[in-house]
């Protein structure tokens, strides 16, 4: 699949360290791959999850060279400090930050959490995202284990180096180890599953907020 439109910039928003990777790894590869400057976003540092054994900042270590696993350069990754499942009562100042980088960098695609992910931060970050970029093509990538239900509605066609780069990202995450959905079997076989939808081998899935051509 190629996009119908060129793609100049991409932002993809993490309310914590890796769901940019889990949700739509493959596709941000995909995307550099074609030309597309990508931005990476991430709102929370996590340090009162971090399990123990780890420095508080382990996240955002990883983060960096978990991007660069995808190609995303470490110019393009910005991060926040706000407090892990607490982002809901921080959600002006996100918003204002939200719309200081949609000034910015004026993406031509933002990729955030979808409408039906439950975990409270992905759904401010979802409300915010829609809030600040409602003129801009969104899609809602999915994370099956915070979806009791998801409209997916728009896939993209992915291939082995995609699917490599997105599993290559998310094994940085050391400190995440203990999550069961870090495993390869799984994210290899949810692209398949995805990628049967559409008749070819792998594939991401979406839900589609906005498109603009």
């Amino acid at each position: 699949m190629s996009f119908t439109r060129k793609i100049d910039t991409a932002i993809v928003f993490a309310p914590h360290p890796d769901d940019g990777e889990f949700g739509c790894g493959a596709t941000l590869n995909k995307l550099i791959n074609q030309g597309t400057k990508v931005h990476y976003v991430a709102f929370s540092p996590c340090t009162i999850s971090v399990p123990d054994g780890f420095d508080k900042d382990v996240l955002y270590r990883e983060l960096n060279d978990a991007c660069k696993q995808i190609g995303i350069p470490k110019e393009n990754i910005t991060t926040f400090d706000f407090p892990v499942r607490e982002l809901s009562f921080h959600r002006q100042e996100i918003l204002e930050a939200l719309i200081k980088l949609r000034n910015s960098i004026q993406p031509d695609l933002v990729l955030l959490p979808s409408s039906s992910d439950i975990h409270q931060d992905h759904e401010t970050i979802h409300k915010e995202g829609v809030r600040a970029f409602k003129y801009t093509s969104i899609l809602g990538y999915e994370m099956p284990w915070n979806n009791l239900n998801i409209t997916t509605n728009f896939h993209v066609n992915i291939d082995e180096t995609n699917l490599k780069a997105k599993w290559d990202a998310i094994n940085v995450y050391e400190s995440q180890s203990g999550r069961s959905y870090k495993d390869f079997d799984f994210i290899k076989g949810l692209a398949r599953l995805r990628g049967t939808q559409i008749n070819t081998e792998y594939a991401e899935a979406f839900e589609l907020i906005r498109w603009i051509i």
